[in-house]
Order: C-alpha cells, then structure tokens, then sequence
C-alpha cells in the first residue's frame, strides 16, 4: 500500500477582471451589498471570442503543474477532470485534455460533484495510487460560469457569486505512509438537490424539445438557482463535521492545523470555520475577494496561490474542505 503525494500544482484565470462596480452596471447591485454578503470584490469571466473554454482552461493549468512537477506529460497515467460546466454536454472534458496535451491512451475520468468537485477527484486519484493501480494522476478543477449566468437583476443573487477559472495537481506514489494524503472524507444529501441547481437540460425536467418547443423568453430552468441562506446554514455544519471527521481519523486536534484551503463559497463561511478552529489569519487561504466562486477549481487555484505564496512548507499539515450543490461536501488531510 502507498500514499499519494501533490507533486505540482497550477492555475489559470482569464485576465478579464469584472467588479462589482462593472456588474452594478448591468443590474440592480453595488459593491457595498455585494461585498457584505459575500466577500467577493471581483472575479474573472471568460470573454467571447478569447478562446477560453472549460477544457482549454484545465490545460493552462495542467501544464503548469506538470512542468512544476518535473515529470513528462506521457508519465501520467489517469486524467481526472472536475467540472459542472464541461464545453459539451458530452463527452466531458477529461478526454479533451488527453488530446490537447498529446498524452498517450490513458483513462479520462469526469467527475460532476460541483464545489465539492476536486476534493472528490483528489480521493478517486489517492485511492487509485494507494492501490498501486496508477503511479502518476492528473487532477483538474475547472469551471466556466459566466457565459451560462443571468446578467440581469433577475439573477444577482447568483451572478454576482461566480467566476472563471482552473486548477491542477499532480498526485503521485509515495512509498512513506507517513507523508501525502492521509485520508479523504466524502458525504452527500441528496434530498436538498434542488435548493442548489440547474435543471436544464436535463432529461428529467427539461430537455432540449421542451426548451424549443416552449420557446419561453422567461424559462429560468437553464440558469442556476439558489436557496442561499439555506445553502449558507448547511454549509457552516457540515464544514465543521468533515474537517473534524479528518481530524479525528488521523488523531489530530485543531491546533495541528497549519494551512486550512476551504472551498471559496463565500468569505462568511470561511470566516465562521475560522473562528470556530480558532485558526488565525495565517492558517486560512482565502482569495474569493480576487476570483469569486470557481466551483470545482476554487480549492486547486487556491491551493496553488498558497503554495506560490509560501504559505505551505514540508511537513505541514493541510487541511481541503469543500460544501457545495447536490448537497455534497468532503475534507483531505495532507501532510505535505
């Protein structure tokens, strides 16, 4: 049996910064109410014709990790790919990386886990190393919100939250079970599916036939939807239930923790996980303020960011945690 170890990281946002002053432009907003209930202050959206996708995105950050982890791209085994918002409806991403970064027939895996998206992914690609199945697995996060939001006063309790980007890591064999993953921990609810949503397409609701045939400029069904206070109330219990289920697991307190990377939901939250861990300012990462919500590639761009920043050092202990639609959430404890 191993252990699984990050051996690179990288990310990538467009450059175009939208603020909350440029949104209060297209509707019925400011920067004060935005930044109170979230935190956020800007975000990166994708501009038409720039070329970004969700796929292209996930490979500007695949090659970063790769080249920082000084392997070669055909030493990669598996490809796993988180998003909720794949460039088609399928197939999903995963093989598009394959072909874009010439990487031989591996496995190309797509995980649709939402928020929660990349620490499901970290836990399918460990437990794949652990068994000695894979030696070297690439992990994307990588969302494209803002071409699929309602940019009216109609949808700004959604829009304003969200943003563009990805996220990578390669993970690797690590014959020291003392280092790398130390446990991953995943959970979900799915009687609270539709408080956090998009229905459309789907078969189940809408599909393509009824779109077209209602031919309803007023069909919501294809923008997301969110109960957001009861989103927030959930997500601060069940934060606090999965970072403390991996802390026990490994026989750790809360004061073992050196760098906690929640999932950039929304600054509140992370603020109440931090002063229920008593964790100063030091021990948590947030960059929500500077990106917004990315989804599946929060957790990997902020990781990332850490790691530049030299905020995570050998030895530390760093804990993943993430919240989000379905309702699913999950933690990881690294020793780094």
């Amino acid at each position: 049996m191993y252990n699984s170890k990050i051996i690179g990281l990288g990310k990538y946002v467009p450059d175009n910064v939208v603020t909350n002053e440029d949104l209060s432009k297209m509707m019925d907003t400011n920067d004060e109410w935005i930044t109170e209930r979230t935190g956020i202050k800007e975000r990166r959206w994708v501009k038409e014709g720039s070329g970004d996708t969700t796929a292209t995105m996930g490979v500007k950050a695949a090659k970063q990790a790769i080249e920082r982890a000084g392997i070669d791209k055909d030493d990669i085994d598996f490809i796993i790919f988180a998003t909720l918002s794949p460039d088609m409806y399928f197939p999903g991403p995963g093989v598009q990386v394959q072909h874009a970064l010439d990487i031989k027939t591996v496995g190309a895996l797509d995980v649709r886990n939402q928020c929660s998206g990349f620490i499901y992914a970290l836990s399918v690609a460990d437990n794949f190393i652990k068994t000695g199945m894979y030696k070297n697995i690439l992990v994307i996060g990588s969302e494209l919100h803002s071409h699929g939001l309602d940019k009216t006063t109609r949808g700004r309790g959604v829009t304003v939250i969200f943003g563009d980007g990805a996220g990578a890591a390669i993970l690797t064999r690590e014959e020291d079970t003392t280092k790398g993953v130390l446990s991953t921990h995943l959970h979900s609810q799915g009687e609270h599916a539709e408080e956090l949503v998009l229905v459309a397409p789907g078969m189940g609701k809408r599909w393509v036939n009824d779109i077209i045939a209602d031919n309803d400029p007023n069909d919501e069904s294809y923008f997301p939807h969110m109960n957001g206070q009861f989103v927030f109330k959930n997500a601060v219990v069940r934060f606090s239930e999965v970072i403390m289920e991996g802390l026990v697991k490994n026989k750790m307190g809360k004061d073992a923790i050196d760098m906690l990377i929640p999932h950039q939901a929304n600054l509140r939250i992370a603020q109440f996980i931090q002063k229920k861990f008593e964790l100063t300012d030091d021990q948590v990462y947030n960059n929500i303020m500077r990106y917004g919500n990315t989804t599946a590639a929060s957790i990997p761009i902020a990781l990332t960011e850490a790691w530049e920043e030299g905020k995570i050092k050998e030895g530390d202990n760093v804990v993943l945690a993430a919240f989000g639609s379905g309702f699913t959430w999950g933690s990881a404890i690294i020793k780094w």
